[in-house]
Parts: C-alpha cells; structure tokens; sequence
C-alpha cells in the first residue's frame, strides 16, 4: 500500500516523540510570594491617590464625621439635585444633601437610572498599586447598573480597606460575588487616540477617602 502524505507526516511525529525526554515530574507553582505585602497608612493613601488622579477621577479625603458633608459638597459642585444610592447604605452619608434620593433594590428600570445625576456607594476593597477599586454587589454598593449607568458615581473608600497589591485584593474578594472594577471614569479612544469618556460607565468618578475608617 502506497504511503500518503499524512502517515508521512504522522510517522515523522511517532519518530520526534520517541526521542523526546520525558516530561519533567509535575511540580506546584509557588503562589504565595507576592501576598502579604504592606504599607503604611500614608503610603497606601498617596500611592492610591495618585494612580487615581492619574486616571482623571476626583479624590477628596477626610475624616468619617465629614462623610456627610464631603458628599454633599461633591453633588453640589456637579449639580446633582437628583441622586440613587444602595439600599442599605450608610442613612447618615447624605444627611448634608439637601436633593433628592432614591433607594434602588433593584427595581429600577435602566432607562430611569440614566436620568439620575449621580449615585453614591460603599466600596469592598481598593488597589493601591493600580488605582483599581473593587466593588463586590454588597447591599452598601448595589447592583451593577446602579453604579454603570448614572453619569457621576461618588465612590466612598475606608483607608482601611486599601491594600497594595492585586493579590492582597482578589484574597479579600468573595469569588461567587459579581465583581465591579473602576480604575477613573469610563474612558475610550478610537484609532487616533482620541479620548471619550463615558461611553461604558459614568464620565465622572468622585473618591471619596475616609482616612480614620
């Protein structure tokens, strides 16, 4: 029988794998070197600071008496005078906004969430190192359309819950939760690197950093 080109291909591939070594005995990868870093306060909240402003998102620090009136004075510069906010969040945060809230447990329609001019959340957990801010669907953080669709998002972080890497993040994280993450405000470019801000999320992102959380 005459050969064909395939048992001439095939058979060159018998012949390599019979001189190949054997395969190495399988061996686990260390995972754990890069967990467990740390910083001090005043250097987690400058570096996260910066890779935030970087990203063109607003930063505002303060103290947890002066949530309320960070808040407001945000919403007030942006002329939010209408405002959704999670269903169990902190009452207390917009007792300084004088607008108007609407508490979203998710039965809102998307249509009249893009007529809010703001939402106000809580935040999960927050990476230094990029910028990167988790949000994990908590009752404090909402639904992901309550935080995608609205134009502004006032983003309230606790010091406390800012680490320094992606690792020590994703090891704080609940991997069954659906994750939200905001590095600034949406943004895009086309071929010519023009830059369009709002396109998949809110043009505006506030951070609102609670120093003694």
């Amino acid at each position: 029988m005459t050969a064909t080109a395939r048992d001439t291909v095939l058979g060159r591939i018998r012949d390599a794998l019979a001189l190949a070594p054997a395969p190495a005995p399988a061996t686990t990868v260390p995972r754990a070197y890069r967990t467990g870093r740390t910083l001090p306060d005043a250097e987690r909240l400058a570096l996260l600071t910066d890779r935030l402003t970087d990203y063109k998102a607003q930063v505002h620090t303060c103290t947890r008496e002066r949530t309320a009136e960070v808040i407001a004075g945000v919403l007030r510069e942006r002329g939010a005078h209408r405002v959704g906010v999670p269903a169990q969040l902190d009452e207390r945060w917009l007792d300084a906004y004088d607008g108007e809230v609407l508490t979203d447990s998710g039965d809102i329609p998307a249509p009249a969430l893009g007529e809010l001019d703001g939402v106000v959340t809580a935040s999960a957990v927050s990476c230094a190192e990029t910028g990167t801010i988790f949000l994990d669907g908590s009752p404090d953080q909402g639904r992901r359309a309550l935080s995608l669709v609205p134009d502004l998002h006032v983003c309230v972080v606790d010091l406390s819950s800012v680490v320094v890497g992606v690792p020590e993040a994703v090891a704080r994280l609940v991997p069954e939760r659906p994750t939200t993450l905001i590095s600034g405000p949406s943004a895009t470019s086309d071929i010519e690197l023009e830059r369009v801000e709002g396109v998949h999320g809110p043009r505006t992102l506030a951070v609102v950093i609670r120093t003694d959380a």
